[in-house]
C-alpha cells in the first residue's frame, strides 16, 4: 500500500502521540528524507564522528551513498537516547536496530487515535513524502527534489513532490 502525505499541522500531532524513540525516527526522517529504515540503521559512531551534523548514508533499498545532514538539536537528542552501537536499539537485542514494524505499529496507533480518514494510508515512509513536498515548495525544482531523494526517475519525484495534492484529491478535497 503506497503511503500517502500529511500536512504538517496533523503530522504534529501524530508525533506527539507517538513513543519518544519512533518521534525521533520520524523527525529524523522528515528533516533528512531518508528512508525509515536507514534512519534507524544509523551507528551511534557515525553519528557522533559528524560534529557539524553532516553524515554520509549508504541507503540500503538502493544502495547509493547520500550525503545527509543532521540538525543539530535532532543530532543531541539522537545521541542523549542512543544505545551502544545503534541509536535506535532492538527492544529485545541491543545489538541490532530498532525495526521498521515497530515505527509503523506506533505511527498506526496514533492516526487511529487522532481518526484520520479511513482512505490516508499513513506510514513511516509519509516522513519522506512530507520532506519531498517542503523541500519542492522551498525551491520549486523538481531536478533538486529528485536529486535528494536519490530516484533515477522524474515522474516517480513527481508524485512525491506533489503527494500533498494528490492525498487533497484523493480525500475529495480537490478536483
Amino acid at each position: 500500500m503506497r503511503a500517502d502525505y500529511v500536512a504538517e499541522e496533523e503530522m504534529q500531532h501524530l508525533l506527539a502521540a507517538l513513543m519518544p524513540q519512533n518521534r525521533l525516527a520520524l523527525e529524523v526522517s522528515m528533516a533528512t528524507g531518508l528512508r525509515i529504515g536507514d534512519v534507524l540503521a544509523m551507528q551511534v559512531q557515525k553519528v557522533r564522528e559528524s560534529k557539524d551534523g553532516r553524515l554520509t548514508v549508504r541507503e540500503s533499498k538502493t544502495g547509493k551513498t547520500r550525503r545527509v545532514r543532521l540538525p543539530v538539536e535532532l543530532r543531541e537528542r539522537m545521541l542523549q537516547q542512543a544505545g551502544k552501537i545503534y541509536v535506535w536499539e532492538g527492544r529485545l537485542d541491543p545489538e541490532r536496530h530498532r525495526t521498521r514494524q515497530a515505527v509503523y505499529k506506533d505511527l498506526a496507533r496514533a492516526a487511529m487515535l487522532y481518526r484520520l480518514p479511513k482512505l490516508l494510508h499513513v506510514s513511516p515512509h509519509t516522513a519522506r513524502k512530507v520532506y519531498a513536498v517542503e523541500q519542492y515548495r522551498r525551491t520549486g525544482d523538481l531536478k533538486r527534489v529528485q536529486r535528494l531523494l536519490q530516484h533515477d526517475n522524474e515522474s516517480v519525484t513527481a508524485i512525491y513532490a506533489m503527494a500533498d495534492y494528490l492525498t487533497a484529491r484523493k480525500l475529495g478535497r480537490v478536483k
